[in-house]
């Protein structure tokens, strides 16, 4: 039988957690490019565990070098109005290089971007969820840049779940354009399980 210290109160209980819909999601968060710009692409996808069930609760970010290369990026992500000290969201001219987004009810996320240069043909993927204790770092390498090579070097025949494979959309035929607006790519992420995303180890 064991004694508690003399003392010492018991430890008090802790709130489940963390929340990550809470504060660090944003207005337009997924608006990486501006609106309207010609050779935006759209890439989605869902964030599923173990069981394959969907996560509606992930956040997930995103860095990518622009197309002509620079890593920069560029200011607009956090403007506030100077008299009310609202959010003002994204500027809606400039390429920002990062995203954050949260997933949906159905573990769905959507961001709009400009395609990364042939050199650093991926998005650069952190993903933060319940039951993990650290975040998780993948790549999301755009199909048809080039980067499959890198992908067999870097995981062998599981590299292929880091590639976001071209979709077609409704309406829109794979004539419309290699980097037009209608290119849409999807990228799940699979947290465990047969699928499981190949994570990177950045330590």
């Amino acid at each position: 039988m064991t004694r508690e210290p003399a003392g010492f109160d018991p430890t008090p209980s802790q709130t489940v957690g963390p929340f990550y819909g809470y504060a660090l999601p944003f207005p337009g968060g997924g608006e990486i490019a501006p609106a309207g710009h010609p050779a935006s692409i759209t890439m989605h996808g869902y964030v599923y565990d173990g069981h394959g069930a969907p996560v509606p609760d992930a956040l997930v970010e995103f860095w990518q070098a622009a197309p002509d290369g620079s890593r920069a990026g560029g200011a607009g992500s956090w403007r506030r109005d100077p008299a009310s000290g609202g959010f003002l969201g994204r500027d809606g001219i400039g390429f920002t290089g990062f995203g954050r987004v949260a997933t949906g009810a159905d573990g769905h996320w959507s961001v709009r971007t400009l395609p990364p240069p042939p050199a650093a043909p991926y998005l650069a993927v952190c993903l933060f969820a319940r039951g993990l204790s650290r975040h998780l770092f993948t790549r999301a390498y755009v199909e048809g840049l080039g980067g499959e090579g890198e992908l067999k070097r870097l995981a062998g025949e599981r590299g292929e779940t880091m590639l976001a494979r071209r979709e077609s959309r409704e309406g829109a035929g794979e004539d419309s354009g290699a980097w037009s607006r209608e290119a849409l790519f999807r990228f799940d992420i699979h947290l465990q399980g047969e699928k499981e995303t190949v994570f990177l180890d950045f330590g």
